[in-house]
């Protein structure tokens, strides 16, 4: 297993290339899932009695892993370490986030809950980071005493540091995250570089570029820059000029104090990820050589760098399949009713246009259905009528007991449940072929059962509220 914090290519190193855009590789992994959903119902994972399961392509996630490391390894001068630090949030499944240890990835953590997960899955300090607009007192000297680096979000935070540094100074490598202010993309919420975005310190507000200047002036131990432009629906071009300004800050740093105190960049994540096909686009390696272009002085060698990917690593390996409960038809329209919904589709279910989702059609047996494509709505379980996984959608007709996949679903989707009408969480379970011709299934995470439901939602504590005194009504 190669270390997650890796000291980039050295000089006479090749470098493998993962293509991941081409149409070999989408037809690869397409046929994949096939088998996978057709596999998942010989073998009873999925059925009348479990008509909703997450599935996880193990071999697509460790080829992405192979093709970030990959596209940066080119890009990097020989010798530069590199960080790429998974975005818990995107899956937060220990199990996935083994796997991207093994694979030579780390973990960006936003939260107690990421920290403990990440660090159940083996990964170690020198690999993670702590990223969060609202760190406490103790979330921070936890993490200075285990030497996990922390970017700080702005000035009353890096106070607390101020403190907890001069109690224990810490080997936790320290930086400031700044806000570049270069403007939003497609989706509002996931613009994080705007002029009013509650993350990081706004550059380009009165007096901060100065304030930051002087920060990394009086504390020697601020070595690392902290910039997140945004997620999907941000434009590469904008991803990189984010990136440009932090570097250019970076620059100014070091020449104000008179040496190289900045050692290390940290670029962010959000690369988008298309929705609309199997196919991978943007890749990795189309992102490096922009930056490449555009901030040449990234990649020479001076500084560090650490990547936060997350949706990119992930979507494209995950899909969410559900049993077709009942078949009907309102207005004219098929309505296939199904148990995915708002409960593990909660973006696409309240903003559709923003988070579209592809669905394929599967039959009883779990094989891809055929036929004309008939346009219907496939609808979710919960008792609201905006409940649809998708809307007006072209598929072979679905009728009771098929199954429709939500494709592209292995980030922010079955790992984040809502938990509208009580409706349990799916099991999640990763899928490989098994060197037989066949298909072999590992439990990521155990399907919610209603017992457990109960259990956290009070149930131990039912008697507790008609147990309080009653007041006298005068």
């Amino acid at each position: 297993m190669r270390a997650p914090l890796t000291r980039g290519r050295q000089k006479g190193e090749s470098v493998e290339t993962v293509d991941h855009d081409s149409e070999v590789e989408a037809g690869q992994r397409a046929a994949r899932r096939d088998e996978a959903v057709r596999a998942a119902v010989e073998q009873g994972l999925l059925g009348p009695d479990r008509p909703l399961v997450g599935l996880l392509d193990v071999t697509g996630i460790r080829r992405a892993a192979a093709e970030l490391r990959a596209a940066f390894d080119a890009a990097t001068a020989p010798g530069t370490p590199v960080l790429h630090a998974f975005a818990v949030k995107a899956t937060p499944l220990v199990p996935v986030l083994r796997l991207l240890h093994q694979a030579g990835i780390g973990a960006e953590v936003a939260s107690p809950g990421e920290l403990a997960l990440a660090r159940a899955a083996g990964i170690p300090a020198g690999a993670t980071v702590l990223d969060s607009p609202a760190k406490t007192p103790a979330e921070l000297r936890e993490a200075l005493a285990l030497g996990i680096a922390v970017n700080a979000d702005n000035p009353q935070e890096l106070d607390r540091l101020d403190a907890l540094m001069r109690s224990a100074p810490s080997r936790s490598p320290l930086g400031i995250r700044v806000n570049p202010q270069v403007g939003g993309g497609s989706i509002e919420a996931l613009s994080t570089a705007t002029a009013t975005s509650k993350f990081g310190v706004a550059l380009r507000d009165e007096g901060a570029r100065e304030w930051v200047l002087r920060a990394y002036e009086e504390r020697p131990w601020l070595t690392r820059l902290h910039a997140h432009t945004g997620s999907q629906g941000i434009p590469l071009s904008l991803m990189a000029q984010g990136v440009a300004e932090t570097y250019a800050l970076a620059e100014e740093i070091n020449r104000r104090v008179g040496r190289r105190q900045v050692d290390t960049i940290d670029i962010g994540g959000g690369l988008p990820v298309n929705f609309s096909s199997d196919a991978t686009a943007p890749t990795y390696a189309q992102y490096a050589r922009l930056l490449a272009e555009a901030v040449p002085g990234l990649f020479d060698g001076r500084y560090g760098l650490v990547t936060e990917f997350g949706r990119s690593l992930l979507a494209k390996h995950g899909t969410i399949v559900a049993r077709v409960e009942y078949a009907k038809t309102a207005g004219g329209r098929p309505v296939a009713v199904t148990h995915a919904g708002v409960q593990v589709a909660t973006r696409t279910v309240y903003a559709p246009g923003a988070w579209p989702l592809r669905i394929a059609a599967y039959d009883a047996k779990g094989r891809p259905k055929e036929g004309p494509a008939v346009v219907q709505d496939v609808a979710g379980p919960a008792c609201f009528a905006g409940d649809l996984l998708a809307r007006e959608q072209p598929l072979p007709l679905l009728e009771q007991g098929d199954y429709a996949a939500a494709l592209d679903t292995g980030a922010y989707y079955f790992a984040h449940h809502y938990a509208y009408n009580s409706l349990a969480r799916p099991g999640v379970y990763g899928y490989a072929a098994d060197g037989r011709g066949g298909v072999a299934f590992a439990v990521v995470r155990e399907p919610q059962t209603v017992a457990e439901i109960v259990t956290e939602s009070g149930g131990a504590h039912a008697r507790a509220l008609t147990a309080l005194p009653t007041a006298r009504d005068d």
